[in-house]
C-alpha cells in the first residue's frame, strides 16, 4: 500500500485528487494522511469525498475513513476502470 502524506507542499485537495486518480489507474491501494493539515479547515471537505467516491465508481473501490473532515483515508480500487454513465 502506497502512503501519501497530504501536508506536503501547499497540503491542499489537490495532492487527494491526484492521488487517488494515479493509484485507480496504477490498480494499488493507498492511504492518505495528514489530508489538508496546512488548511485552516483542516481534513477533507465535501468536495474531496465527492471526488474520491466519483473515482471508487469507476473502479470498484472500496474506501475507509472517507468522510468530511476525515486527515486520514484509505482507498483500494477493486477492478480495472470502466467507462459507462454515472
Amino acid at each position: 500500500m502506497v502512503t501519501i502524506d497530504g501536508s506536503q507542499h501547499s497540503g491542499s485537495g489537490t495532492i487527494v485528487r491526484y492521488s487517488v486518480a494515479l493509484v485507480a489507474l496504477l490498480h494499488e491501494p493507498v492511504r492518505v494522511i495528514n489530508v489538508r493539515r496546512n488548511r485552516a479547515q483542516r481534513g477533507l471537505r465535501t468536495q474531496h469525498v465527492a471526488s474520491v467516491l466519483a473515482c471508487a465508481a469507476l473502479c470498484g473501490a472500496s474506501t475507509e475513513g472517507l468522510y468530511v473532515e476525515s486527515h486520514e483515508f484509505t482507498f483500494v480500487p477493486g477492478a480495472r476502470i470502466s467507462g459507462g454513465t454515472f
